[in-house]
C-alpha cells in the first residue's frame, strides 16, 4: 500500500493506493503556506487522514509519495516557483510528524510515472509527457527509469521555439511553455480577438464568461476562420517542440495532458501527429513514436506520486 500527494497551487489531494495504481481512498486540504515546516505538518497530517479514511495502519503503508511543482533530489526540495521554498529537506521535517519513507518527485513526473505504470504508457519502456496546462510540464521514463537529471531536469517548457519570441516567466523569450501552454494560447486568442473583432470568438468568450483554454477550439468547430488560423498555430507550436523531444529522446510514445489535451482530436492531436511525422528524424527510420492523449486525469499526480517507487 502506497500513499500518494499531489501538491497544487491552491490545494493539496491524497490519495491510498493499492499496488494495481487504485486508489481506495482520497482526502483533500487547502495549501495555506506558512513555511517549510508547517508545510511538512500538514502533509503529514493528510497522509494520516487518508490512512483513516481507508482503513489502514501505518505499518501497511510502504513509503509516501509527493509531487512538488518545482526541482527535488532524494527527500529534498531544491526549488519551487510558486510556493516559496528552497533547499528544504522534507523527508527529514516530514518524519518528525509521521515516520515514513518519502519519494519526492516533480508534479510533471510523476503525472508521467502515473500514465506509464497504470494508464497510456504501459508496456513502454521510453516514455514522455507532456502536461499543458499555466505551463509546459514535462516528465521523461528512459529506459523504464524516471529521469530527472540531478533534480532539475526535465524542464521541456523552457526550450526555445521561437527565437527572440515572447517573453517566459523564465527569464528567456521564445520558450515552447509562452506559446504552448494555456497561458500562451489564451495570449494568441485575445491577440486574434484584437486583430479580427468581427470573429466568433468573441461570441465563445462571452458565453463562458472569459478567455480561456478552450475559446478558440469551441469557434473553430463553429466555423471561425480566424479561430481555426489560432488553432492551427498553436498545433505548429506544440508540434515544433514534439518533434525536437522526439529527435533527442526517440520515445515509443508521447502523452498530452491537462486541460488543453482534452480539444477535439481533429483540430489539435491530429495536426500535431501530422506535423511531428511529417518532420521528426525518425521519419527516416519508419520509427514515428505515437502521439496520444492521457488518459489518468487528475489522478495522474496521486497515481504517479504513489508509484514513484517503481521508477526511480
Amino acid at each position: 500500500m502506497y500513499i500518494g500527494i499531489d501538491v497544487g497551487g491552491t490545494n493539496l489531494k491524497a490519495g491510498l493506493v493499492d499496488e494495481n495504481g487504485k486508489i481506495l481512498a482520497v482526502e483533500r486540504t487547502p495549501l495555506d503556506f506558512r513555511g517549510p515546516e508547517s508545510f511538512a505538518a500538514t502533509l503529514a497530517s493528510l497522509a494520516k487522514a487518508v490512512m483513516a479514511s481507508g482503513g489502514v495502519a501505518e505499518k501497511d503503508v510502504e513509503y509516501v509519495g509527493a509531487g512538488i511543482p518545482g526541482a527535488v533530489r532524494g527527500g529534498d526540495i531544491l526549488y519551487t516557483a510558486n510556493i516559496p521554498m528552497k533547499n528544504v529537506p522534507l523527508e527529514k521535517l516530514f518524519r518528525q510528524h509521521l515516520d515514513l519513507p518519502v519519494l519526492l518527485g516533480n508534479d510533471a513526473d510523476c503525472a508521467a510515472v502515473g500514465e506509464w505504470s497504470c494508464g497510456v504508457g504501459r508496456g513502454t519502456k521510453h516514455f514522455i509527457v507532456i502536461t499543458l496546462g499555466t505551463g509546459v510540464g514535462g516528465g521523461m521514463i528512459l529506459n523504464g527509469k524516471l529521469y530527472a537529471g540531478m533534480g532539475a531536469g526535465g524542464e521541456v517548457g523552457h526550450i526555445i521555439v521561437q527565437k527572440d519570441g515572447v517573453p517566459c516567466n523564465c527569464g528567456r523569450r521564445g520558450c515552447w511553455e509562452a506559446y504552448a501552454s494555456a497561458t500562451g494560447l489564451i495570449r494568441q486568442v485575445r491577440e486574434a480577438m484584437e486583430a479580427h473583432p468581427e470573429s466568433l470568438l468573441h461570441q465563445v468568450a462571452a458565453e463562458n464568461g472569459a478567455v480561456d483554454g478552450r475559446t478558440a477550439f469551441q469557434a473553430a468547430e463553429r466555423g471561425d476562420e480566424t479561430a481555426q488560423a489560432v488553432c492551427g498555430a498553436y498545433a505548429a507550436y506544440l508540434a515544433a517542440g514534439l518533434t525536437d523531444l522526439v529527435n533527442i529522446l526517440h520515445p515509443e510514445a508521447v502523452a498530452l495532458g491537462g486541460g488543453v489535451a482534452a480539444a477535439p482530436e481533429h483540430l489539435l492531436l491530429d495536426p500535431v501527429r501530422e506535423i511531428v511525422a511529417r518532420e521528426c528524424y525518425a521519419r527516416h527510420v519508419d520509427q514515428v513514436p505515437r502521439i496520444l492523449r492521457a488518459e489518468l486525469g487528475n489522478d495522474a499526480g496521486i497515481i504517479g506520486a504513489a508509484m514513484l517507487g517503481r521508477a526511480i
